[in-house]
């Protein structure tokens, strides 16, 4: 399985950002994770588009964009805008999930949905064909630097047989205590997208802790 490692954003150095990036991106990684947090569906406060416009300019990783917010629909075309590559929203946090789905895909960008630890993967049964990305969150979002939960591999192993039964390629990322140890596990499961923040910008080798994920 090709193995793709994004590191989060938010776990940087955000007073060096453009060097930060540049940094992750001669590492090795394949895309850049954007956790966008409102302060309502999750309690902190992360970035705008304003933002990711202005990070845009420096890198040529795809953006990788995870929207923690309430009405997520009202901010997809702001952040394809800016330069998105692909948007993934909550299923917590959708009334019209399908629709919110089709709406990411008619602004090009790729589309993913992703469930808390407490939602089953059983709830995608109906249109799992229909998104690129299903993102298994690993610990409760809204901050960094949380533990593993384990029982996020038995939700990984039934998203990917979930999957199988489409017959086509989804991408199944996983979020939170991504390290060494626990991307194993994943990768195992079924994972083959692996987003990382403290394991990766708090280490003292970028280039060594994103090939220890991936290898």
């Amino acid at each position: 399985m090709n193995v793709l490692v994004a590191p989060s954003l938010l776990a940087s150095d955000f007073s060096r950002l453009t060097e930060e990036i540049n940094k992750v991106e001669e590492a090795g990684a394949d895309w850049l994770h954007l956790d966008i947090m409102d302060g309502h569906f999750v309690p902190a406060i992360t970035i705008g588009p304003p933002v990711v416009q202005s990070i845009r300019r420096c890198t040529q990783l795809p953006f990788d964009t995870h929207l923690m917010t309430e009405q997520p629909e009202l901010y997809i075309k702001s952040f394809r805008d800016a330069g998105s590559d692909s948007i993934t929203v909550h299923q917590e946090a959708c009334r019209d999930l399908r629709g919110v789905i089709m709406q990411i895909k008619e602004t090009g960008a790729k589309a993913g949905v992703a469930l808390k630890p407490d939602t089953p993967v059983a709830v995608l049964k109906d249109m799992i064909g229909e998104v690129d990305l299903v993102l298994i969150m690993s610990v409760n979002p809204g901050f960094g630097g949380q533990s593993f939960i384990r029982s996020s591999i038995q939700k990984i192993e039934e998203c990917s047989a979930l999957i199988k039964t489409t017959g086509k390629e989804i991408h199944i990322q996983v979020d939170g205590g991504i390290n060494k140890e626990t991307a194993h596990w994943v990768r195992e499961a079924g994972a083959d997208v692996l987003v990382a923040g403290t394991s990766i910008f708090h280490s003292d080798n970028y280039f060594k802790a994103i090939q220890a994920l991936r290898n």
